[in-house]
């Protein structure tokens, strides 16, 4: 089974967290994934990056703590309020269901929803650190 580390104290905001995991896993890749919860599925699926090697995967994640922090309440609101900014690209109404549930504590932060896209993919084994 391959074994990735992701620094987690690396990672201060969302665009931290793909620059970590192209660093990881597409090494060798002549593109890198964008910041994306669907290219994040995309990845751990496998096919391409380093990952299209190995049939299982152990990702450990160092420093999980700082990354929760990172990637919680504040780093969500500002990417849900992004989204807002691009009328007509995204579901408005679901986007701000979204944002209002984070703000009143009964949402997913980035962070949780990074954590259910590994938790998907039962040939990735995430251990958080």
């Amino acid at each position: 089974m391959a074994e990735y580390v992701i620094e987690g104290s690396r990672i201060d905001g969302i665009p931290d967290l793909y620059e970590e995991l192209n660093r990881l896993f597409m090494t060798g890749e002549d593109w890198q994934l964008g910041a994306s919860l669907d290219a994040l599925d995309d990845l751990l699926h496998g096919g391409y990056g380093v990952h299209s090697q190995d049939a299982a995967v152990r990702v450990v994640w160092r420093d999980a703590a700082h990354s929760r922090e990172a990637l919680g309440i504040a780093e969500t609101e500002r990417w849900l309020r992004g989204k807002l900014a691009q009328p007509g690209t995204f579901h408005a109404t679901g986007i701000r269901n979204q944002l209002d549930e984070m703000l009143a504590g009964t949402g997913k932060t980035y962070f949780e929803l990074v954590l259910e896209v590994f938790a998907d993919h039962p040939e990735v084994t995430l251990e958080l650190g």
